[in-house]
């Protein structure tokens, strides 16, 4: 069963930074490429940012590229997010999730809280 335990958030202010972190476990880590999510309130579920096997090979929401970083350690079945310039707008709950492309290939794990409020 895979389990994926999100972590990091908080409240920041606009302009400021969080770094969120994923733990990972029942799956073969280093073999999936990780995506990153999110949800605001009244909205649908977005996709963030994804990696493959490396560092080099990642991807991003137009919304977010510039902005944001995605990473992974594969011997710690970890993925990352380095947010910076956070904007009012990237206030949601964030979710990690393995990926096909852009879209989710498991169960959901709780999330975390990010809010951007001055």
């Amino acid at each position: 069963q895979v389990q994926l335990v999100e972590s990091g958030g908080g409240l920041v202010q606009p302009g400021g930074s969080l770094r969120l972190s994923c733990a990972v476990s029942g799956l073969v880590f280093s073999a999936y490429p990780m995506g990153w999510f999110r949800q605001a309130p009244g909205k649908e579920r977005e996709f963030v940012a994804g990696i493959r096997w490396g560092e080099d090979s990642t991807y991003y929401a137009d919304s977010v590229k510039g902005r944001f970083t995605i990473s992974r350690d594969n011997a710690k079945n970890a993925v990352y997010l380095q947010m910076n310039s956070l904007k009012t707008e990237d206030t949601a709950v964030y979710y990690c999730n393995s990926v096909a492309g852009t879209s989710p290939t498991n169960s959901w794990g709780q999330g975390t809280q990010v809010t951007v409020s001055s």
